[in-house]
């Protein structure tokens, strides 16, 4: 299991601490969700906030661009020190614009996923998986925090593990949305190899909400 704290629920008045908090509860990755107001009506973080994350942290930085031009800021946030970026199916005019894209990521050294809004059919990536390192799948409808837990995306996730293991692939799934310890040990139960959780993580003792976490591996 890896464990992706959401950025977009932390007090950035108390970075470094929370930062910190974060790494001694274990975390593996930074999760960090960009908007651009347009793709998703919300607007978040530019390069400089991810530039300053990646100064202040050595963990994994899985960047999540919900906007509508992936090629440009892919490009923005590979350089401003993302290992990660993914970006979203729907947001490309076609197959060949997403394969392309993913293989340009991958040609920076980078690590490559696409997303999946919970309207949009998993069949948009299933032909996809031999090239991704990452599925995205949504629990909640991208571009605000704090929303419950849409429990029909678990469908996706299983219809994406026994994909991925039929061809015997190495690209994991991730769930975003919701997710607390309930509905991440529903998660981990479809198949989910990544938990992206804000609000549950940074509301309180960020290294006791992470053990609960962590706690569901070894039910």
């Amino acid at each position: 299991m890896i464990l992706c704290p959401s950025v977009l629920s932390m007090d950035f008045a108390e970075v470094r601490g929370q930062l910190a908090a974060v790494k001694a509860g274990k975390a593996q990755w930074l999760h960090i969700d960009i908007m651009d107001g347009h793709f998703v009506p919300n607007l978040t973080f530019g390069p400089d906030i991810v530039k300053m994350i990646r100064r202040e942290s050595d963990l994994f930085l899985d960047v999540h661009i919900m906007v509508d031009d992936p090629v440009t800021y892919a490009k923005v946030f590979i350089e401003a020190g993302a290992d990660l970026i993914t970006f979203h199916v729907e947001a490309c005019p076609d197959q060949k614009a997403i394969l392309d894209l993913i293989r340009w990521i991958h040609s920076t050294g980078k690590k490559a996923g696409v997303s999946i809004r919970p309207q949009t059919p998993v069949d948009a990536v299933l032909p996809l998986l031999p090239e991704l390192d990452l599925v995205l799948v949504m629990s909640v409808h991208p571009g605000f925090g704090g929303q419950s837990f849409m429990p029909e995306s678990l469908d996706k996730v299983k219809t994406l593990k026994a994909a991925i293991q039929a061809q015997q692939l190495d690209c994991l799934i991730q769930i975003d949305g919701g997710i607390n310890a309930t509905t991440a040990k529903l998660a981990l139960e479809a198949g989910v190899d990544a938990l992206v959780a804000g609000s549950f993580v940074f509301k309180g003792d960020i290294v006791a909400n992470l053990n609960q976490l962590w706690a569901l591996t070894s039910r």
